[in-house]
């Protein structure tokens, strides 16, 4: 077997996708790569093996006896974690309750919220920092308020969130720590929400897990991890995303801003074109296990080999998204792997979508002169790569 290349490729400085990733493509089979973290595993790149893989039952995300490959020092706990069928029993509470319809529902809520971020922005004088007073407070002050989490509480979120999702800048008693007080703090609201129902998420899960059978429902630990998943998903995900997405368009297509603020219809296309190109996740994560003996990409994979799938570089695979390197809203983006493929897909893709889309179009609309003012800075040891300060003026 072939020695193992170190790994990740990309650097935190930027949002390139490096060189080894299309080096990887073009060569035959798999790559084999070690981490900071675990044991080798095998690297996919291709969007056609990555898809493959995502959707393969032959592959388990639950086999908690390996020593995972891993950026973090921790592994990943709760439903990204899990196989059917408590793969299965876990995410139907999410599903029921975190519908396409919900998150549509709460469009013209999450407009007020951007439209609101922008003026208080605005209202300090330029320049500002994006990232601190537009990418940071929207997503967390929506997935708060869609959790039933009180407006107080939501700076001690953003810490634990940090924490938990920091690569090598918190050490793995930082992480427990972090992880024990999201756990303590959701359980007690959770406990809350049953004793007084709201109409929140929060109150949908415990509705919706109560509807189901009793050997079916989710424990309440379980229940208190699945929205942990969602908090974490909810918010650091789309806050890295706000401030990679408008420095893109800042750098590459400012005329974007234009269009969108003529067009709002078109943030629809701009985002998903956007959630292909911009390679978000500082390395692969989440290995999948063989069960049997089976093969991918050219590459026999052994049963309880672990291999990784490189989202960023299957988005920019050229045989699935000719001139992958160009940014093109007009494109066909059609089974881009932003959010995930098969039973692991992000419950909140829906959701995501909305607040990207109507971030993007409040930027648009209310800043018609959004430009760079100064040098940005870009996240160390974090798991998702993108700016940690953004000036712009207007």
């Amino acid at each position: 077997m072939s020695t193992p290349v170190t790994y990740p490729f990309d650097t935190a400085d930027g949002l390139d996708l490096a060189d080894a990733y299309r080096a990887a493509q073009r060569r035959p089979g798999l790559l084999r790569v070690q981490l900071p973290y675990g044991e080798p595993a095998w690297l996919v790149t291709r969007h056609h093996d990555a898809r493959a893989v995502l959707a393969d039952a032959r592959f388990s995300r639950a086999d908690a006896d390996r020593d995972a490959p891993r950026t973090t020092p921790v592994s990943p706990i709760g439903l990204v974690a899990t196989d059917p069928p408590d793969h299965t029993r876990l995410r139907r509470p999410a599903a029921r309750a975190f519908t396409a319809r919900r998150a549509e529902a709460l469009r013209p809520r999450v407009r007020e919220i951007t439209e609101d971020a922008v003026r208080r922005m605005t209202a300090g004088g330029a320049p500002a920092d994006l990232v601190e007073h537009f990418a940071l407070p929207v997503p967390i002050a929506v997935i708060c308020e869609l959790l039933g989490v009180p407006a107080e509480d939501r700076d001690r979120f953003r810490g634990w969130s940090d924490t938990v999702l920091s690569t090598s800048g918190a050490t793995p008693q930082d992480f427990m720590g972090a992880t024990a007080a999201l756990k303590a703090y959701m359980g007690d609201l959770l406990e809350r929400r049953r004793a007084e129902p709201a109409d929140d998420l929060m109150t949908a899960l415990l509705h919706a897990r109560d509807e189901e059978a009793p050997a079916q429902r989710a424990s309440r630990d379980e229940l208190v991890e699945l929205c942990i998943a969602l908090l974490l998903g909810g918010y650091e995900t789309t806050a890295a995303q706000f401030a990679n997405f408008t420095w893109v368009l800042l750098t590459e297509r400012p005329d974007a801003f234009a269009e969108l603020a003529a067009r709002p219809e078109r943030a629809r296309a701009w985002v998903d074109e956007l959630l292909r190109y911009v390679p978000l996740a500082a390395s692969a994560s989440l290995p999948r296990y063989a069960v049997e003996d089976l093969e991918v990409g050219g590459t026999e994979v052994r049963a309880g080999e672990p291999v990784l799938v490189a989202i960023g570089a299957a988005n920019r695979d050229a045989l699935r998204f000719p001139r992958p390197d160009i940014l093109d809203p007009d494109r066909d983006t059609s089974g881009h792997l932003a959010f995930g493929h098969g039973i692991h897909h992000c419950a909140g893709a829906a959701l995501a979508r909305v607040e990207l889309q109507e971030g993007l179009t409040a930027l648009a609309r209310l800043l018609p002169g959004l430009r760079p003012a100064g040098d940005l800075t870009w996240k160390a040891a974090a798991f998702l790569r993108g700016p940690a300060t953004l000036p712009v003026s207007w």
